[in-house]
């Protein structure tokens, strides 16, 4: 396979608030476009776009294109069963919301500490080795938000995991908390294949501040500024696939044109990134990456990604000489459909469930000094 895969979590919408409006046709046309340049992986889960990615995986790609001609992943979350039977519940639920009647790739979905134990109690790694068995599955493996050490254990004590998913990116190449170097060298360590996910950490490598932008294009004029992104994480050796979640054709199409006859990147092309992450880390508020883990169970229905963004752009900015940004009108705009930041109660909810381990009962408390006068 080619290394570029289809994540299908951020989906153009036909509602810019409402992630379930999945914009279908257009789905299509990009489905169309990557499947005519030889890319076959697709990658969903039960969450994506508000519930709504594994439908529209069914109605813009298995119900168009012969089965054996497309490779589909989607994944078993904690979230969603509380019982042995449950889990077979989601799986036939997933099975017949995309139509595949087997997937090419499953996986055990979101590992850290928490889920880990949820995953354990319910002998998930043993569950998911028998949908192999029976053909239901081809590949099983898991996706990983923790400690190295945690996921040298889960190898160690299930070596029959064909591969792991994983967050690396040159923006947490050395981070402390993902550890996306330390994770990959571990993975690395046991011979299992990386798929790689955010590889633009949610859009923050598709626009970096002016200076890394202008070190970039000082470098590779024609390239775009997510194309440095894809292609560290693509030529890190190991890694067998790197998900992008393409939202636009015009971002797909940009994809492509890098990816389709794909050059690792030089050794002083992959320092480069490392100065462009540096530069990145001196301006970021908040690293959140927009996954939405956090919003589908807020009980004050509070758009956190989103107020996060238009907080770090303010950020970026010379408040003192602008005093006002149009941020504070897009978050007035959104508010009124939402809740504020300064709604949040402090449940601890987002907390629970964030990839990237951020403290959001504190940020969401900066954006509401910010924004809530």
């Amino acid at each position: 396979m080619k290394k570029l895969g289809f994540g299908l979590m951020r989906l153009p919408l036909t509602d810019p608030n409402n992630d379930a409006k999945v914009d279908v046709e257009q789905v299509k046309r990009m489905v169309d476009l990557f499947m005519a340049k030889g890319f076959t992986y697709f990658d969903t889960a039960i969450m994506y776009n508000g519930f709504a990615s594994q439908r529209v995986a069914k109605e813009a790609l298995v119900d168009r294109y012969p089965r054996d001609s497309f490779t589909l992943a989607t994944k078993l979350h904690n979230a969603f069963f509380h019982s042995f039977e449950d889990r077979d519940r989601v799986f036939n639920e997933q099975l017949e919301q995309t139509g595949a009647g087997y997937f090419d790739y499953y996986l055990i979905h979101g590992i850290e500490a928490g889920s880990y134990l949820h995953y354990e109690k319910y002998d998930c790694f043993n569950w998911l080795l028998d949908k192999k068995a029976k053909g239901l599955v081809k590949h099983a493996g898991f996706s990983f938000h923790d400690t190295p050490e945690l996921l040298d254990e889960i190898l160690t004590k299930y070596p029959q995991m064909e591969f792991v998913q994983l967050q690396i990116n040159y923006l947490d190449w050395e981070s402390e908390w993902i550890q996306s170097r330390k994770v990959y060298e571990v993975a690395c360590k046991h011979g299992k294949p990386v798929i790689v996910m955010e590889p633009v950490k949610g859009g923050t490598l598709a626009k970096v501040p002016t200076e890394a932008e202008a070190l970039l294009k000082a470098r590779e004029p024609e390239l775009s500024v997510p194309s440095w992104a894809i292609r560290f994480a693509a030529s890190l050796d190991n890694v067998m696939m790197v998900l992008s979640g393409m939202t636009t054709e015009a971002q797909m199409r940009d994809n492509l044109s890098f990816m389709e006859d794909f050059k690792p990147l030089t050794e002083d092309e992959k320092a480069l990134t490392q100065r462009v992450a540096e530069i990145i880390n001196a301006q970021i508020a908040v690293p959140c990456t927009g996954c939405s883990y956090c919003t589908e169970g807020c009980p004050m229905q509070i758009p956190i990604p989103k107020y996060f963004s238009l907080y770090n752009e303010d950020m970026r900015e010379n408040l003192e000489e602008k005093g006002w940004t149009v941020n504070f009108s897009n978050y007035g705009n959104l508010a009124n459909q939402f809740g504020r930041a300064r709604d949040c109660i402090g449940c601890g909810q987002c907390e629970s469930v964030c990839p990237q381990h951020l403290p959001i009962i504190e940020k969401m408390k900066e954006v509401s000094a910010h924004f809530d006068h």
